[in-house]
Parts: structure tokens; C-alpha cells; sequence
């Protein structure tokens, strides 16, 4: 049978994240500040990037898609979530419900592989510093790029329509700030063993395998760091991979506790919680993180801050 023989469901209620008015401003005024320093700390990045040539490298061009993802990423979740907290009614129609699960999932699937891809990207340039210019080129991280895109599109594709497809006959009411499988998975009035047990496997495999890329990588580095003669050399390799060490634990921890642990254990308040923090929180720290420990971005963005303003560069000079 087809899904229209079971469903009675056309929209769905998100209680959000917040029960009075007081606390509800308190959030919109706070995640409003949030949002706003995401889209310009990572459209920041992706200009600072392109304008500066010394940041044209694989390391940075993989940044720059990260800071992209990022806006695309919060934009799928915070803007909602900003007019529920001044709504009565927290509606979403079943289309844009699913539609919103489908662009987060792919965007967070994308964001993983990147941060394996940059991990890779360390990888070679700290261990085989040699053949970097060779292996890692501007066709190849290109490739790389599409190809994060393309299989955090198709694996969107397969989870979204395993839960599009199951039947909501009873409550619409989902006890989350977005549609996100874990709450929809609870409203289905069938048996969602299969559905969890095959969406569970698809994010495994994703989280799992682009983590074990990013942790052999970095045991490959430390491993050559540990073996450098030069006391300046390993602190400059360590400052390098710093932050996106940051920026990976943040990002899996909050990501494997609220997806990879079994379902009889969900929280759905709990889940509240971890999900604020990568939905809304991660992608503003992300180019904070990049630019505040990495010496090369902070004297790109001195250069550029002096050759606009003529009297800084007096000064300075």
C-alpha cells in the first residue's frame, strides 16, 4: 500500500524550544546574535580566501567549502526556528518538513566528508610533503568536493525517503525545534524497526567511515610531527591541524551521541540540547576556530583590514 492510504497527517506542530514568552525572546534575541555572526563569520572566511592568493591552496579551498556548508547548513535550521519562537502556532507542512530533514541531512552528511577530506589533505601535506603539489591539485580537490556533495545528496536521499514513506495516523505534534528523524520516527503509528535499522546503518557508515579516515590521518601525523628534528617545525604542524582537531570533536561528539546510540535510550529533551549545539552553535564557531588559531588566517585578514584603510597601513608602516 501507499503511504496516502495510511496518512491523515498534512502538518506538523514543533513545540520548539521554549514553554513561556519570557524565555522565548530570551532564545529569539540569542540565537538571532548567533545566526547573524555564522553567515558573516563564513561568508567572511570565503571572501577573505578568495581574496588573499597566498590562501589558494587545497587546505583553504576545502575551508571555504566548509564555511559554505556551514551557511547552507544553519540557514536549513535557524530561520524557522527564529519565526516558532515568535508564532503561537508552530507549523511546518508535511512537503517543507521533509524537505528541511532532507537539506540537513545532506548538508551534514557533506560536512563530514569534508572534515575527513581535510584531514586526508593534512595528511598528505605533513607526511609526504614532497608529492603534495602533485596529488593534491586543483582537479583532484575539486572531485573531492563534488563528490562530498553528491554522496551527502544521495544519502539524504535514501534516509529521507525511508521516513517520508512510513504512516502518520495519530499525533503531529513533534517534540523538536526541526524535523529530524528521531522524533518522526516516534510519531509513526508502524513498525519502524527496519526504517531505524537501515537509516542507522546509512549514518553509521557515513559518521563511522569519515571519522576512522580523520583519526587515521591524524595518527599517520602525529606519528611524522613526533619524528620532526626541529622544535619550531612540530609546533607549526601542531598549530596547523589544532583547529580542525577542534572543530572535528566538536562536531562528532554531539552528532554520534544524539544519532549512534541505541533508540531506546533517546531523550528527546536531551536531544534538544545536542541539537542546538551543531545545528546552530558548531557553524558559528567553525570560521571562529579557523581564524582565531590559524597565524595564516589572522595575517591574511591584517593585510587585508591595512590595504583597505590607508591610515592603519601609515600607521602600522
Amino acid at each position: 500500500m501507499t503511504r496516502t492510504n495510511y496518512t491523515s497527517v498534512t502538518e506538523f506542530i514543533l513545540l520548539g524550544l521554549a514553554d513561556t514568552l519570557e524565555l522565548q525572546i530570551i532564545l529569539l534575541v540569542l540565537f538571532s546574535v548567533i545566526y547573524t555572526l555564522t553567515v558573516c563569520g563564513n561568508v567572511g572566511m570565503i571572501l577573505l580566501i578568495r581574496a588573499d592568493s597566498r590562501l589558494h591552496t587545497p587546505m583553504y579551498f576545502f575551508l571555504a567549502n566548509l564555511s559554505f556548508v556551514d551557511i547552507c547548513y544553519s540557514s536549513t535550521i535557524t530561520p524557522k526556528m527564529l519565526v516558532d519562537l515568535l508564532s503561537e502556532k508552530k507549523t511546518i507542512s508535511f512537503a517543507g518538513c521533509f524537505l528541511q530533514l532532507y537539506f540537513f541531512i545532506a548538508l551534514a552528511t557533506t560536512e563530514c566528508i569534508l572534515f575527513g577530506l581535510m584531514a586526508y589533505d593534512r595528511y598528505v601535506a605533513i607526511c609526504n610533503p614532497l608529492l603534495y603539489p602533485l596529488v593534491m591539485t586543483r582537479t583532484v580537490c575539486l572531485k573531492m568536493a563534488v563528490g562530498a556533495l553528491s554522496a551527502g545528496l544521495l544519502n539524504s536521499m535514501v534516509h529521507t525517503s525511508f521516513i517520508s514513506n512510513l504512516p502518520f495516523c495519530s499525533s503531529n505534534v513533534i517534540h523538536h525545534f526541526f524535523c529530524d528523524s528521531p522524533p518522526l520516527f516516534k510519531l509513526s503509528c508502524s513498525d519502524t524497526h527496519l526504517s531505524e535499522s537501515i537509516t542507522t546503518t546509512f549514518a553509521g557508515v557515513n559518521t563511522i567511515g569519515t571519522l576512522l579516515v580523520t583519526l587515521t590521518s591524524y595518527c599517520y601525523i602525529l606519528f611524522s610531527i613526533f619524528r620532526m628534528p626541529s622544535g619550531e617545525g612540530r609546533h607549526k604542524a601542531f598549530s596547523t591541524c589544532a583547529s580542525h582537531l577542534t572543530a572535528i570533536i566538536l562536531f562528532y561528539s554531539t552528532g554520534i551521541y544524539t544519532y549512534l546510540r541505541p533508540s531506546s535510550s533517546y531523550s528527546l529533551d536531551q536531544d534538544k540540547v545536542a541539537s542546538v549545539f551543531y545545528t546552530v552553535v558548531i557553524p558559528m564557531l567553525n570560521p571562529l576556530i579557523y581564524s582565531l588559531r590559524n597565524k595564516e588566517v589572522k595575517k591574511a585578514l591584517w593585510n587585508v583590514i591595512t590595504r583597505k584603510n590607508p591610515f592603519i597601513s601609515v600607521i602600522v608602516g
